[in-house]
């Protein structure tokens, strides 16, 4: 009777052992496996795969995936899905394929002046204010936080952090209706001001109203639309996506490079002319894979011969090469790709890679700030630009796939 039990536990082990072992690899074989393709028209792509799983184009059970390492028939229509099978009966996921025409930009790799305004007036934190009573008061605690945007005070549009300034001034101690944009939704707050010791009404908030810094350019379209950065603008404070209005892109000139060690970010130091001549376009849009907008004039240095676009499913581990101009002139730095995640939770993480360039090493340590939306080339063809770099290994970084900047 014991050993019948015991029979009986040992199989329940084994068994739950197998079904937890299945729904692992089904989650690994579903992780490995892009959401989305686009494929090339009159071009086939290869996919490396962890697992091997048989894909099938729906209701036609036409198989185009076959082994590790697999293909993309080239097919006629514009959109079509595949399934996807673990052991030819399992369904695991399913890929929405998008045939597109051959796609060719201009690389760059330039660095640019950033320069842009808020909408509304971005809050970054608050603080006491030393009342003229004696006491300190902090009158916006627990009613706003950091990364809200003031856009309105009293029913009036809020632009410049001096219009907020005067309508603290002049209420006269009477408590404001604030207008705060907290994560896309619209929420008010009334505030009282308190006179400090100097006779100045205050709220007992940090505000900033512009950005300004140094990036790269990563390409630019035949219609001079370009996309730079990889990664958005965000508040150094808040860590917040910058939501921003009226910005423009300048030229800018490297003079000094800080080199990234263990622990400590490096960045390279920029000056940039705030003239209109200096100026080579606008920003339309500040989003989560970078920074997008019109050029009225190419940079100089920058180069003129156009190139193809490499899809995330044509890229391989191994050697590629980013494009940056740390001195005044653009150069090609060799990089190893380590890891490509199809899925990655955020957009602009979807290329590991670690720089192999003893030059690049030498003088910067790897990937510094500044660097951002530098190209990723590999066999000819963008692939991606620099979005990160590890805080405690500056010679890795991260890079975003092409396609998904080209979104935009």
């Amino acid at each position: 009777m014991f050993y019948h039990k015991l029979w009986r536990y040992k199989n329940m082990i084994f068994y739950a052992g197998m079904a937890y072992l299945l729904f692992f690899s089904i989650n690994l074989l579903y992780s490995s496996i892009p959401d989305e393709l686009y494929v090339v028209e009159g071009e086939k792509s290869d996919i490396s795969l962890p697992v091997p799983v048989s894909i099938e184009k729906e209701e036609e059970s036409l198989e185009v995936f076959s082994s590790t390492s697999q293909r993309v028939a080239e097919l006629a229509e514009r959109d079509y899905t595949l399934s996807c099978k673990f052991m030819d009966f399992i369904p695991v996921k399913e890929i929405s394929v998008h045939v597109v025409e051959p796609e060719y930009v201009l690389p760059s790799g330039i660095p640019i002046g950033i320069y842009t305004k808020t909408q509304g007036i971005l809050i970054i934190g608050t603080g006491k204010v030393a009342s003229s009573d004696g006491l300190n008061y902090e009158p916006a605690y627990q009613l706003v936080k950091g990364g809200d945007y003031i856009i309105s005070v009293n029913g009036k549009e809020i632009l410049e952090k001096e219009e907020l300034v005067n309508c603290i001034a002049e209420s006269g101690g009477e408590p404001l209706i604030l207008e705060i944009l907290r994560d896309g939704r619209q929420v008010e707050m009334k505030i009282t001001p308190v006179m400090d010791k100097e006779g100045t009404y205050k709220l007992g908030i940090w505000v900033r109203d512009d950005m300004a810094g140094v990036g790269t350019m990563t390409y630019v379209e035949e219609n001079m639309s370009y996309g730079a950065l990889g990664h958005p603008i965000s508040d150094a404070d808040t860590g917040s996506m910058l939501s921003s209005r009226d910005g423009k892109v300048y030229e800018t000139s490297i003079v000094g490079i800080v080199k990234g060690e263990n622990g400590i970010p490096g960045e390279l130091t920029g000056v940039i002319n705030y003239k209109d001549e200096y100026c080579i376009g606008t920003i339309r849009e500040n989003t989560r894979t970078g920074i997008y907008g019109n050029l009225k004039k190419l940079p100089e240095e920058m180069p003129k011969k156009y190139m193809e676009i490499g899809m995330k499913q044509d890229i391989k581990k191994g050697k590629a090469y980013i494009l940056s101009s740390l001195d005044g002139t653009l150069r090609k730095f060799e990089i190893q790709i380590d890891e490509i995640d199809y899925n990655s939770k955020e957009e602009n993480k979807g290329i590991l890679f670690h720089v192999t360039d003893n030059l690049l090493l030498q003088e910067t340590g790897g990937i510094v700030q500044g660097m951002s939306g530098s190209p990723i080339i590999q066999d000819g063809k963008l692939i991606g630009a620099v979005t990160h770099v590890f805080i405690s290994d500056a010679s890795k970084g991260y890079g975003v796939f092409i396609e998904k900047m080209l979104e935009q």
